[in-house]
């Protein structure tokens, strides 16, 4: 084991001793209003980390800054070994390792499932029709949908939209994916599809965070759990000492609420 560490600290810096993400002293307003306050968060390469917290607490706030959907104001972010600031093709060399998943699709509606996992492939890495169909096709197989290819996103369930939706952003062949409450949109019989996914996804070894209320998924996947409330880190720790031995108030008020509704 010692000699795997030597040899991955000697070697490039997107080996597994490097970490993927690190936030210092990250923080972010809206105006008056402070989202993030004196955020520290590092996430190891192959972690899954899952945030939860009340809603307004930052969570979102936070994983969009990672790929700088929102900009902060303080602090600074290193992903896969670059620096986040103002510099665009930064932060297009960023997003291109950084897949994103949404609350909401946002699948193209006039185009194919198909098509809406080739579009970026295409324009952004410049492989062409073939060779982006051939890595559509692979992923889209992965997520159990390939046969719905050819079909219009109106023509498919929540729960099938969403797993196109994380095909899509796997054709990028992202480092790391950011889910954003990917199932909080879902009807309750759809949700199951959607976290098997994301539970191949990780057993595979993806960097990821995700932003849920789903504990059992946390339970399951999560190296850390991360719980957030305004605009904080409050506590992290193993899904078994989170859940069984919280040390906060606030953690264990979070947890008696949501484990009383599901």
């Amino acid at each position: 084991m010692t000699v795997t560490l030597e040899v991955a600290q000697s070697s490039s810096p997107t080996s597994a001793s490097v970490p993927m993400i690190v936030m210092e002293h990250v923080e972010k307003w809206y105006g008056q209003f402070k989202a993030l306050s004196d955020i520290d968060l590092t996430v190891r390469t192959g972690e899954k980390i899952v945030l939860c917290g009340p809603s307004g607490s930052g969570k979102s706030t936070l994983i969009r800054c990672i790929n700088h959907l929102e900009a902060y104001n303080k602090g600074r972010i290193t992903v896969g070994g670059k620096v986040l600031g103002d510099d665009p093709k930064i932060i297009d060399a960023i997003r291109r390792e950084v897949g994103m998943v949404f609350q909401q699709f946002n699948l193209f509606p006039h185009m194919t499932v198909l098509q809406n996992c080739t579009l970026s492939p295409m324009r952004t890495r410049g492989l062409d029709k073939k060779a982006a169909e051939a890595i559509a096709r692979r992923l889209l197989d992965r997520v159990r949908i390939l046969d719905q290819a050819d079909k219009y996103p109106a023509q498919l369930s929540g729960g099938q939209q969403q797993r196109v939706a994380i095909a899509r952003a796997l054709c990028m062949e992202p480092k790391v994916m950011l889910f954003d409450e990917p199932t909080s949109a879902l009807d309750p019989e759809m949700v199951k599809e959607v976290l098997d996914t994301m539970i191949s996804l990780a057993e595979d070894g993806m960097t990821m965070i995700c932003v849920t209320h789903e504990m059992g998924f946390a339970r399951q996947v999560a190296d850390r759990v991360i719980f957030m409330a305004a605009g904080e880190i409050i506590e992290e720790g193993h899904p078994k000492d989170f859940f069984t031995a919280p040390r906060h108030e606030r953690t264990r008020a979070f947890l008696g609420e949501i484990l009383r509704h599901h």
